[in-house]
């Protein structure tokens, strides 16, 4: 098996993504919440979608980024994927030949609409004090960094998946056969080790939200007590609101990767069709 898809080389880089994610937020959640920076012309931005609308502030600078990335190879990589597929430009650098370590109907996937749709709807108004501080361009370039942390963390989902699908062959074969993705679900859910990751984020947005004011060395506040909710007391994020996150959608976006992915995963191998859908 590749290093790739070892279980060790999987948690680590798991690991050091949610230190990513949880750095990401802390530092959004200094700012308002801005709601100009995500509504269709609320700052006349230079940028229009296919249809004429034009784009948010968050779209526009997050798409622009896109450009410069995408010219240096970002989403060449398999673990990237743009938030604007459509328009990735031509790159600029020699294109690297990675391993084939996923199958081919990984490049299929991407559901970077629905992780923006739960960052605006669902984390943003929970990490942010509402309001508006006038703070756009700071809010959008750390909005662009929160949302392709998020988006790399559940896409990982793919080389789950894969590392998965090589340790059970056999049994996920027979699921993707029959097309059940619920079995698939069920066969891929590990409760407890999903209770372990919520139990681990909460304790790091609880330790990489304080400020230290005391001698070092002190003993921390309890969390209960640290606390008012996001952007108050001495946290700088609500440990619960991270830990939810997590429960509520980074953990079930990132197993509808994994059962997309598995659903497809025989497709070149057997001619089933096009990349399968929940």
């Amino acid at each position: 098996m590749s290093t790739t898809l070892s279980l060790a080389n999987i948690r680590n880089s798991l690991i050091r993504q949610e230190d990513t994610i949880i750095f990401n937020l802390i530092e959004r959640a200094q700012f308002a919440k801005n709601d100009v920076v995500y509504t269709s012309g609320g700052i006349p931005v230079p940028g229009f979608d296919r249809s004429g609308r034009r784009y948010s502030l968050l779209e526009y600078v997050l798409r622009e980024q896109e450009q410069l990335h995408g010219k240096i190879r970002r989403y060449t990589s398999p673990d990237e994927h743009p938030f604007f597929p459509d328009d990735v430009p031509p790159l600029v650098l020699p294109p690297i030949s990675y391993p084939e370590t996923l199958a081919p109907c990984s490049a299929s996937i991407n559901i970077n609409s629905k992780i923006m749709d739960v960052y605006l709807h669902e984390v943003l108004p929970g990490i942010t004090p509402p309001g508006d501080d006038f703070n756009y361009g700071s809010s959008s370039m750390l909005d662009v960094l929160c949302l392709q942390a998020l988006s790399k963390r559940i896409h990982y989902g793919k080389f789950v998946a894969e590392a998965k699908f090589r340790d059970q062959t056999a049994k996920y074969t027979a699921l993707i056969r029959a097309r059940d993705a619920d079995g698939i679900m069920e066969l891929l859910t590990d409760k407890a080790v999903e209770k372990r990751v919520v139990e681990r984020v909460r304790a790091k947005a609880f330790t990489f939200g304080q400020d230290i004011t005391g001698p070092l060395g002190a003993a921390p506040a309890p969390a209960a007590a640290a606390t008012n909710g996001a952007g108050q007391g001495r946290l700088k994020v609500c440990p619960e609101l991270v830990a939810n996150m997590y429960e509520e959608w980074v953990m079930p976006l990132t197993k509808e990767v994994e059962v997309l992915y598995l659903l497809a995963r025989l497709d070149n191998e057997e001619g089933n069709g096009a990349a399968a859908k929940l």
